[in-house]
């Protein structure tokens, strides 16, 4: 007899999971070449920031991709994962100026240059986090190819991104009104800013009218900014006030003479109809003021203090500088009343400041021509958004887009790449820096002092990690990319910005589907917070529990564009998962011999639980490819999970250990190989989800193809295996073995005591089952022996009975039955099934129901109620017998 092969007694992921992790580095199974004898399919990661370790939520985003591509390997393309991180300008640049304030170094005290060195130094420490954290969850990702968006490759893309924008018209500096953060003291994108609900007031305010005794009622959100008030609007047909259009208001406090205008934008119904019109504070202002001609006075600084030299309000913080307005305009007579008023203020995502809009002289990108052709690839479905509902998302920014702000004033980014010559003013826009001026030939260059914004470099992502703008073979190749997976929360920062960029410049969308998932929260249903304390570090949990139950806990139940909670019970659960399947294959791998299986690997002589588990596994890996295929991973791992426990765990073993105890040679060679077939295709299924688990135990297997279960083929459905009538039987055995089992727990009695089970087969097609059967009912159910009846009045009167599919079954259990106790049990069977014949019967006496449910549903239903009534009726046979 051959040497048994045989895995560890226990399970315990952290003995092999970094071992194979790095094996499968060293064979290099995740570094594809281009191959035109294979489909490419690739997807390149959101490069997480490089602000601190990963979350959660990225264990999520990491799980998603990996199954995808883990399968698309298995089913033959040259799948490629390309990694990589995320400089993430303004985030990054706040944590290393903190780190650096816990030494006393202020950020300006040591200059840009050795700010950046820091930087650097911070941007090392954290990638190599974050690839450490990548392996652990066992994602396969092509390291070799990582990329940084700004490292030396990217950064070209970025210039040459840049220029040619500028070269096309798409970009130019001007003065504009945009977000300005106080704070952190740049320019931000509307789409970093986050609106919450605060309590403030509205001021309503007297400007008197020239040469009369008139005056304009104004409500303001914001008092400090009537220094910028540059005119007064009216609605051009509000009869209120066409009198005195064309005249002028006093400004209180610094009595400056202001026109009153009239224009579409007053609301008349709103507030008291007329407006103070504030051109440099105001993005609706500023576009009044553009009509009107009007003058643009910024009165506030980067620091969010006001700008009135020669003023008290001088240097005063814009909150203190609301104050004192307010308590002049009161003592001067100007302040009419004050109004309670809750209202949506703007404040900036990464630090939680209220946003000031202000006039700025910024680099800006005309988006309207970009715009265009990335809705039209979206409504055509070149790009699928899944689920399809989060179009909505994105045509309602990209419908409404504004141009784009690009520059930032930081000193971590993308430099822009732009100089000045100093001598004669002339701009030079350049790929390279320029040696001198293009104009004067003046060597006395400065560059820009901005940086770019992130979402500039990180637009280009699926194509300038493939090597654009050289002509690469991998972006050839690997572009357009597959499937981008992502969060709902950026798809205008992110996915639309991607999307425009690869028809720009690659004249090709940047990847075919857009899946969005949730956000992961906790078992209360709230986000992840450092606040509430209610994080969960995945390696954390990796070390505790494995990188296999991680994966597989976020993975079930998860539905795409759907939230989902966080249980630790769930990964605890998951692990039992992963321990069944351990002890369930090291129980085959003990009991097999690999001499016998060889011998008998070509034998067909199947039994019924053989063909019934041959025809399952079979449907299982049709579903299960189609799920995937559809992005329903959470119900494929649901699917693989209830075979793996209990078709194959607590069935089919069970169905074939007297087979493998026993002395027939060629039924134990058939069940053998029947065995390794099942175990190996499910562990195929399950890799992609728990890919350590299913490799370590792949590799202890019988015969297997390939020398890891990463490289080897994805299983194929099989018609010839299709088993119906066979699935059919060994579903009446097992659910009569079910019932038989449930009665002896319920009376308990002993498993060890057989008893006789008659059988009265009331479905003509269980009849054959049943027989072919006797041997699992002896084995699974205690019968000493089964026998048939041809009318169930044979039963014996002291036997107990169970109604189940296409039979009644009777066990005479002589002198153990309590007969009080079993007429207690039938009546609580006849309660259930008078339930149930009551929802039937309402849910078919819903005209609703009937009239708008598919006939096949209908259908069921009454077939259900039919089915329920005679199982009843068998019941209370049963009760009279007794009685």
């Amino acid at each position: 007899m051959s040497q048994k092969k045989e895995i560890a007694t226990t399970y315990n992921p952290k003995e092999f999971e970094d071992r194979i992790y790095k094996n499968w580095q060293e064979k290099k199974y995740f570094t594809p070449k281009p191959d035109k004898n294979k489909k490419p399919y690739t997807i390149v990661i959101p490069p997480p920031n490089i602000t601190g370790k990963l979350h959660i939520g990225h264990a999520l985003d990491e799980t998603i991709q990996d199954i995808l591509i883990r399968t698309k390997r298995m089913q033959g393309y040259s799948t490629l994962w390309l990694p990589g991180e995320d400089h993430a300008s303004i985030a990054t640049e706040v944590k290393v100026e903190k780190e650096l304030l816990k030494d006393g170094i202020k950020k300006n005290e040591i200059g840009r240059e050795k700010f950046l060195e820091k930087t650097w130094d911070w941007t090392h420490e954290y990638r190599s986090r974050i690839r450490n954290q990548i392996s652990k969850l066992g994602s396969s990702v092509d390291f070799t190819r990582e990329r940084f968006t700004m490292d030396e490759g990217l950064n070209k893309a970025v210039r040459n991104f840049f220029v040619k924008l500028y070269n096309e018209g798409l970009i130019y500096q001007g003065n504009r009104i945009i977000n300005w953060c106080p704070k952190c003291q740049t320019a931000i994108s509307d789409a970093e800013i986050e609106y919450e609900e605060q309590a403030g007031h509205f001021w309503h305010i007297k400007y008197p009218i020239v040469g009369s005794d008139e005056f304009l009622e104004i409500a303001t959100t914001r008092p400090e900014t009537l220094f910028g008030d540059t005119a007064i609007a009216v609605n051009p047909k509000d009869d209120r006030y066409k009198h005195l259009v064309g005249k002028k208001a006093i400004l209180p406090i610094i009595n400056r003479e202001i026109p009153i205008v009239s224009d579409d934008y007053v609301d008349m119904e709103f507030g008291t109809g007329a407006v103070k019109i504030t051109p440099a504070h105001d993005p609706n202002d500023y576009n009044v003021g553009k009509r009107h001609n009007l003058p643009e006075i910024i009165i506030m600084n980067e620091d969010g203090t006001i700008k009135l030299s020669g003023t008290k309000y001088d240097g005063l913080d814009r909150y203190e500088a609301r104050k004192l307005v307010v308590e002049d305009l009161k003592e001067q007579g100007y302040l009419v009343k004050i109004k309670e008023h809750s209202h949506n203020v703007g404040c900036h995502d990464r630090c939680g400041t209220t946003i000031e809009p202000m006039l700025s002289k910024q680099w800006f990108v005309k988006m309207k021509s970009l715009a265009k052709p990335a809705i039209d690839v979206v409504k055509n479905k070149k790009v699928k958004f899944v689920p399809e509902r989060f179009e909505k998302t994105y045509f309602n920014w990209m419908e409404n887009i504004q141009d784009w702000c690009i520059s930032r004033q930081l000193w971590w980014g993308h430099r822009i790449p732009v100089w000045y010559c100093k001598d004669c003013g002339e701009v030079i826009v350049s790929v390279d820096e320029p040696k001198k001026c293009t104009k004067c030939g003046s060597t006395n260059l400065e560059q820009d002092k901005d940086v770019l914004d992130t979402w500039f470099s990180s637009a280009l992502w699926p194509f300038s990690t493939l090597g654009w703008p050289d002509k690469t073979e991998d972006l050839k190749y690997y572009y357009p990319t597959n499937t981008l997976v992502t969060g709902y929360d950026i798809i205008f920062f992110w996915v639309a910005r991607m999307v425009f960029s690869g028809l720009y410049c690659m004249d090709d969308i940047p990847f075919e589907n857009v899946l969005i998932h949730g956000i992961v929260r906790d078992s209360e249903g709230r986000k992840m917070s450092k606040s509430l304390g209610n994080g969960v570090d995945p390696i954390d949990v990796i070390d505790k529990y494995g990188s296999d139950a991680l994966r597989f806990t976020l993975i079930t139940g998860n539905a795409p564009g759907n939230d989902t909670r966080y249980y630790p019970e769930r990964v605890e659960a998951s692990r039992n998962f992963a321990n069944k399947i351990w002890n369930a294959s090291r129980f085959v791998l003990m009991n097999m011999d690999e001499d016998i299986i060889n011998k008998y690997k070509d034998c067909k002589n199947y039994t019924a639980a053989d063909k019934w588990i041959l025809s399952k596994l079979n449907t299982l890996v049709k579903e299960i490819t189609d799920n995937i295929e559809k992005f329903e991973l959470g119900i494929a791992a649901q699917k693989i999970y209830d075979f793996i426990w209990g078709e194959f765990c607590d069935w089919y073993i069970e169905l074939v250990k007297p087979i493998m105890y026993g002395e027939d040679e060629e039924a134990k060679g058939v069940a053998y190989n029947v065995l390794n077939k099942v175990l190996t295709v499910s562990l195929q299924l399950l890799h992609p989800i728990m890919p350590f688990i299913t490799e370590e135990i792949y590799t202890h297997l019988y015969n297997t193809e390939y020398e890891s279960i990463v490289i080897s083929k994805w299983p194929e459905y099989d018609e010839k295996l299709e088993d119906k009538k066979a699935e059919q039987d060994m579903d009446y055995v097992i659910e009569a073995i079910k019932s038989v089992r449930n009665i002896r727990i319920d009376m308990n009695v002993p498993f060890s005591r057989k008893a006789k089970v008659m059988a009265y087969i009331t479905e003509q097609d269980a009849a054959e089952a049943f027989k072919n059967g006797e041997d699992y009912f002896k084995k699974l159910a205690s019968a000493s022996e089964v026998e048939f009846l041809k009318d169930k009045n044979e039963a014996p009167e002291n036997a107990v009975s169970a109604v189940t599919r296409g039979a009644e079954l009777f066990i005479p259990l002589l002198d153990l039955v309590d007969k009080d106790k079993e007429i207690e049990r039938l009546n609580k069977e006849k309660d259930k099934l008078n339930g149930e014949i009551q929802r039937v019967d309402k849910k078919l006496k819903n005209e609703k129901f009937v009239s708008k449910a598919p006939k096949d549903v209908v259908d069921a239903e009454r077939e259900k109620g039919k089915k329920y009534e005679q199982m009843l009726q068998a019941v209370l046979d049963r009760i009279d017998s007794l009685n």
